[in-house]
């Protein structure tokens, strides 16, 4: 039988880089994958979702401003599906085999295969060649997430889809219904919109984006109507059924009933924790009782479990459901496995939604702060006045900072502007450093550049 140190079960970005974060440091490791390395943030999340969403805004933006910078034909440009999902599926391949390569080079060793814990020193992998079992001193569950499946009638129709579902699709859609304003929804309605359909959203909530700054969601309501997409917001789906252009949903708004039909409907109401077959009849009785709230693994401050030696991560527990989140927390279980030091810092994790215009945010929002009792100041700058911004046609945009108002810390920050979720890194180190508004404001910013905003906001 097979011994390890660590068998991780999930090749996400959780489980990849925390394998190889315990190689660096000599742990033997193993990695169990059932499907394709990359988990779903390569295969049916992030990557895929942004290589569309790169197509769909370059198509967008040639449309509504090639004949205004110079670009003639631009009344005629069109766009192929069945091409730019080979593109996603080129881009994908590309990463898998790079994710291989790295597990190679790192001399973990990969296993395809369901993981099923027998017990917390042994793991079964079971495939359709039969079922092997290794041994380990630790195990690492991060099995990750797949969409929520809510229970309105007529959500199982030909033509409901989830995120999965759609990110597959090969076919143009002329009408499209979101269900659920969140990230996901209000990515998916910019690839839309982007592509000519017509865009329905409905959300339960009272706005868009909710857990965002109150801000965000006004300016992208105001950009998406703009666009031509509809939202409906504190809107309940009551049912779907076929009719109209092809499926028809049901909600009641401001207590009245309501309908709208489009060809497809996406639900796109969050997603839930993926425990399915981690444990079977044969799995010991401590591990079968393992902790868990809500359909989530329970972990403490080291990501460990209620049974010792077996750890969890990323969304398999819940809490910010983020790849870069779920990488962080991989790497403090294998400090906490190993026995040294973390090397990151994980009291402020970014976030990114890629709408366009984009939107990044760390720390706290104002609102927060009040709520909290916290004394701070805020910083605006309006990105309509930034050069970059001006010169590529951007939609209305802004940056605003959140900091302390006796030592002006940085506290926080949201940004909503083009390569928002590239600059928001720069809020993200000024929190766990310790910046002070002054401290950021010593740096020289390049002109021109959208990063320039984020020096005049610091002023």
């Amino acid at each position: 039988m097979e011994s390890f140190d660590l068998i991780i079960i999930g090749a996400g970005p959780g489980g990849y880089e925390a394998a190889a974060e315990a190689a660096s440091h000599g742990l033997k490791t193993a990695l169990i994958e059932s499907r394709e390395l990359g988990g779903t943030c390569l295969n049916r999340g992030c990557i895929p979702t942004k290589t569309i969403l790169h197509t769909a805004d370059l198509y967008a933006e040639i449309k509504a401003q090639g004949d205004a910078i110079g670009l003639t034909g631009s009344e005629g440009a069109g766009f192929d599906m069945t091409k730019i999902q080979e593109r996603k599926e080129e881009v994908l391949a590309q990463l898998r085999d790079g994710i291989a390569a790295m597990m190679k080079a790192d001399k973990v060793a990969v296993y395809t295969g369901h993981g099923v814990i027998a017990d917390k020193n042994h793991v079964k992998v079971v495939s359709a060649d039969g079922t092997e079992v290794i041994e380990c001193k630790n195990i690492l569950i991060a099995t990750g997430s797949v969409p929520s499946v809510p229970p309105i009638p007529g959500a199982d129709l030909p033509g409901v889809m989830n995120s999965d579902d759609l990110l597959s699709n090969k076919k143009p859609l002329k009408s499209l219904i979101i269900i659920g304003g969140g990230v996901i929804g209000m990515e998916f309605a910019s690839i839309y919109c982007s592509l000519g359909c017509k865009v329905t959203v409905v959300e339960a909530l009272n706005r868009i984006l909710a857990n965002m700054d109150k801000e965000i969601s006004q300016n992208l309501k105001m950009i998406a109507k703009k666009k031509d997409v509809d939202i409906h917001t504190s809107a309940m789906v009551s049912k779907i059924e076929q009719g109209g252009e092809g499926l028809i949903c049901r909600y009641t708004e401001k207590d009245k009933e309501c309908e709208v039909s489009a060809e497809a409907i996406l639900v796109a109401v969050g997603r839930r924790a993926y425990t399915e077959g981690l444990f079977d009849d044969e799995t010991s009785a401590d591990v079968k009782a393992m902790a868990m709230e809500r359909g989530k693994i329970t972990v403490d401050g080291s990501f460990q479990t209620s049974v010792p030696g077996i750890y969890a991560i990323g969304d398999v527990i819940g809490g910010i459901q983020l790849a870069h989140a779920a990488t962080a927390e991989g790497r403090r279980a294998v400090a906490a496995i190993g026995g040294f030091t973390p090397t990151v810092d994980m009291s402020a994790v970014p976030g990114c939604v890629y709408t366009s215009p984009e939107i990044g945010s760390i720390g706290i929002t104002a609102d927060e702060a009040k709520e909290q009792g916290m004394s701070v100041i805020t910083r605006k700058y309006p990105m309509s006045a930034n050069g970059k911004s001006v010169l590529s046609m951007q939609e209305r945009g802004f940056i605003k900072i959140v900091a302390d108002a006796d030592s002006h810390k940085v506290l926080g920050a949201q940004m909503m502007c083009a390569r928002a979720t590239d600059m928001i890194s720069q809020f993200s180190q000024a929190i766990v450093s310790g910046l002070t508004l002054e401290d950021m404001a010593k740096t020289i910013y390049p002109h021109p550049t959208f990063s320039e905003g984020i020096g005049e906001a610091v002023k």
